[in-house]
């Protein structure tokens, strides 16, 4: 118990640390967020999947409560919003509507992947390929707004973009062999290659639509997430093997990154390293201590609709098997914006990359 109480007064007084504190006008005039269930705020409510939480315990931290987000409160999202000085969240594309597509929009969407297929045994999900799309509009409507085309390049040549998306791509595609063939189609190193040679053309999309400063995440530790632990462990605290799949990903994630800034000179991209942010405080003892997930969960791994989660969110990692609770999202959106190590982000972090004259 001693140790129990040590970790969670260490999480809350690093939650209260790292809470974003912001004045004036917001660092960039735009901010455009893709990815899954880590930055999704409501896209998919509307949806037929089972991959939507517009329901309680979730949102029962956030202000406004349930509203599609897969935390108990903010996601990583939410806070890098307010660490880029905008006074409200930016709203989910579904419900977008007037100048939100010129000040920005959240295209996020639970089970989507780089890959189309993936997360379908779910149900519908907006994926990497249709949220590009979805930009594409958002193009269009800046056009229109601000009066032609040269006055909307200029505007979204500023803004950020952040792409988290990949974990579905293992979670709920590669480690699903009776739903997918990826498993035996391609071993870890191939598949992690096909990702990116996808990822890669999808950026590049980005591109063309304007985007000049883009910050892409790489996956965290997929294997230590409680629905992961289920495969068994081999004594290990996380699924060795997992995290070793995901890191392949990970490290060609940062080589095209690279590529990117060589090849694209007018833009720049960086790349965060959620693995190691993340690593830093999933010690043995506190995944053995703090793994199991704050909410009570269903067969699919998602909470309850309606059962009290935990009443200490900081003692968990995790918030239902599959995403973590508001203060690790704390934790790692502030380091994506400001390194407190070299390893962090590559080259360099989100403050830095929005600083750029481009």
């Amino acid at each position: 118990m001693f140790y129990l109480h040590n970790i969670c007064f260490v999480l809350i007084i690093l939650s209260v640390l790292v809470l974003p504190f912001t004045i004036g006008a917001s660092q960039v005039p735009c901010f455009f967020i893709f990815g899954d269930s880590l930055v999704d705020n409501g896209n998919n409510n509307d949806l037929v999947t089972q991959a939507k939480v517009n329901y309680l315990p979730y949102g029962i931290d956030f202000p406004l409560g349930p509203t599609g987000r897969f935390t108990n409160g903010r996601n990583t999202a939410d806070i890098l919003a307010k660490l880029l000085g905008f006074e409200n969240c930016i709203p989910p594309f579904a419900t977008a509507q007037g100048r939100d597509f010129i000040n920005g929009v959240n295209y996020g969407s639970g089970s989507a992947g780089i890959r189309s297929e993936t997360g379908q045994q779910l149900g519908d999900r907006i994926s990497l390929d249709r949220q590009l799309l979805n930009h594409k509009l958002t193009v269009s409507r800046n056009v229109l707004l601000l009066g032609n085309d040269t006055a909307a390049k200029r505007h979204l040549g500023k803004c950020l973009y952040t792409l988290v998306i990949g974990s579905n791509d293992y979670i709920n595609n590669y480690y699903i062999p009776q739903s997918y063939s990826t498993s035996r189609l391609y071993t870890p190193d191939q598949y992690a290659t096909v990702l990116i040679q996808q990822y890669s053309q999808q950026l590049k999309t980005l591109y063309n639509y304007g985007a000049r400063k883009v910050s892409v995440f790489g996956l965290g530790p997929i294997g230590c997430i409680p629905a992961m632990l289920a495969m068994g462990t081999n004594g290990s605290v996380c699924v060795d093997s997992v995290n070793h799949a995901v890191q392949l990903f990970n490290d060609k994630l940062k080589l095209l990154v690279d590529d990117l800034n060589k090849n694209l000179t007018d833009a720049k991209f960086i790349y965060i390293n959620a693995m190691e942010i993340m690593s830093g405080f999933l010690s043995d003892l506190v995944m053995r201590i703090l793994r199991s997930p704050c909410c009570k969960v269903s067969t699919d791994g998602l909470c309850i609709p309606g059962q009290d989660p935990c009443p200490i969110r900081p003692l968990h990692l995790f918030f239902d098997n599959f995403h973590p609770p508001e203060t690790v999202n704390l934790l790692v959106a502030t380091r994506a914006y400001t390194s407190l190590l070299s390893s962090d982000a590559y080259p360099f972090d989100i403050q830095t990359l929005i600083r750029l004259k481009l």
